[in-house]
């Protein structure tokens, strides 16, 4: 053997053995024919392959095939705007609202959120007929979700809107004093129900209304009168009232607190009010607590075309990992995290955890795109940017500004992208909660930043999808379990 082939075979040896050494320290190891690994580059399993057509609803309603074990009771949920929802086969609420105006009304609920923390106003009502203006203010506005309930006696199905946000649950009801909106449900008539009961002005129950709407308003006569404000010509003012609850069969709450709206009027879609899943004492986790011990959990379909739960009591879903719930400034109705870190195509973004907790987060089932702390929003967005540079780029769709056209593309790979919790939790968000889909020729990262370092980070529904969402009020958590439905 000569001199020059044992050099060659020896510096193959020794080429062979750095590239398993550098491979065995974790730093990073591959062999590519005329291709070179780049810092920024994303491994297969750190990637999601999506099929462009999946990212749009289908016409018609999919229902889910997920199977929900060991809970008291399910209620069916289905997105407003979608082919699942019977009322949208009617007139009721009138034309779906396009993405852009999606959008804007997601904006003004946001700005509500981050506005209520800081403060709330007083409202009074001047007359018996419990009129509440609408005011120029920030939205509330309507979440996404509706299930449907029965109320009275006999019972009544409801079409309700759920939302985490809130606290009291209304609904509209006959004679409508003032105003109703169209809604696809018959309106509550509480005098056809013979277990309707007006609660009395100046009883502990009608002052606890302060808490859970944000509003003080003066009674009516000798019965108490409720207000939310939702801002946009939307509000709900009314009698507050104690009725039966039917959530299931052999799920019957028979002294529940709601309120009997006379005046509505806003962007409630023809559903017949809201649900209030908060943590105030008249939210409807609360006044089930006896039963459910504060536990439910949701889960939200990947489209519009499909069907997810939400479900109260049982034992929370063993796959869950769990992270501790925290208060948000004085706003008790809000769900509370300990936000602490991003990763994107596998890799954690290098970003302070002061910047997560200089304002806290809270997660919102009616907040539609998350809010991020602006450097945070800036990190993701640079890293998710750096891995699509193969697709061209399209015109920024309102409050989302890194959008792609792809229209010449049937699939496409899209980085995986994580949330990290205290407790060493990790939620890896679904496919569907990347993006945000207007058209093949504009489609967009499916977040955005806050205006300021100090509002407070908001984790929407778009990125909750298909996940199970556990709420376990009674132990202070909230847990995370992948798959829950399609």
């Amino acid at each position: 053997m000569s001199m020059a082939t044992l050099c060659s075979q020896r510096l193959r040896f020794f080429y062979c053995f750095c590239l398993c050494l550098l491979f065995s320290l974790n730093k990073g190891c591959a062999l590519f024919q005329g291709r070179k690994l780049t810092e920024r580059s994303q491994l297969p399993h750190h990637s999601h392959t999506i099929q462009v057509s999946s990212l749009f609803p289908s016409g018609s309603c999919k229902p889910s095939t997920a199977e929900v074990v060991e809970k008291k009771t399910s209620l069916k949920v289905v997105h407003k705007h979608g082919p699942c929802l019977q009322l949208n086969q009617g007139k009721a609420g009138g034309k779906a609202p396009n993405h852009t105006e999606i959008l804007l009304q997601d904006e003004s609920r946001v700005e509500s959120i981050q506005s209520k923390l800081w403060g709330r106003r007083d409202v009074k009502v001047t007359d018996s007929a419990a009129t509440l203006p609408a005011k120029d203010g920030k939205s509330i506005g309507a979440a996404n979700y509706i299930v449907t309930v029965g109320l009275g006696t006999p019972k009544r199905d409801l079409s309700l809107i759920f939302d985490t946000g809130s606290d009291l649950t209304w609904t509209q009801c006959e004679p409508c004093v003032r105003s109703c909106y169209e809604q696809q449900d018959p309106i509550f008539n509480p005098s056809q129900s013979t277990s309707y009961t007006n609660i009395s002005c100046g009883s502990s129950l009608c002052d606890s209304l302060a808490s859970a709407t944000g509003h003080t308003l003066k009674c009516a006569s000798s019965t108490c009168v409720y207000g939310i404000q939702y801002g946009d010509s939307s509000f709900s003012v009314g009698f507050f009232g104690k009725e039966t609850l039917t959530l299931s069969p052999s799920d019957v709450f028979h002294n529940f607190y709601f309120g009997c709206g006379q005046n509505n009027q806003g962007l409630f879609r023809g559903s017949a009010g809201l649900l209030g899943l908060g943590r105030d004492p008249l939210s409807l986790v609360s006044q089930t607590a006896g039963k459910y011990n504060k536990i439910f959990s949701y889960c939200l379909p990947s489209s519009a075309s499909s069907t997810g739960f939400l479900t109260f009591g049982g034992s929370p879903s063993k796959s869950a990992k769990f992270t501790p719930l925290t208060t948000i400034s004085d706003g008790t109705s809000f769900y509370g995290l300990d936000f602490i870190g991003i990763s994107v195509g596998g890799r954690k973004l290098s970003i302070s955890q002061s910047v997560f907790s200089d304002a806290g987060a809270l997660i919102d089932s009616g907040t539609v795109i998350t809010r991020l702390p602006p450097a945070a929003y800036s990190a993701l967005r640079s890293a998710f940017r750096k891995m699509m540079t193969k697709y061209p780029r399209a015109p920024a769709l309102s409050i989302l500004d890194t959008c792609y056209d792809f229209s010449n593309y049937s699939t496409i790979s899209a980085p995986k992208i994580g949330f990290f919790f205290n407790g060493g939790v990790e939620v890896d968000i679904d496919a569907s909660g990347i993006l945000y889909a207007n058209k093949v020729s504009q489609v967009c990262l499916a977040f955005a930043g806050n205006s300021d370092r100090t509002d407070v980070l908001i984790y929407g529904n778009v990125q909750q999808k298909t996940m199970e969402v556990v709420y376990d009020g009674a132990a202070g958590r909230l847990g995370f379990a992948p798959a829950g439905c399609s």
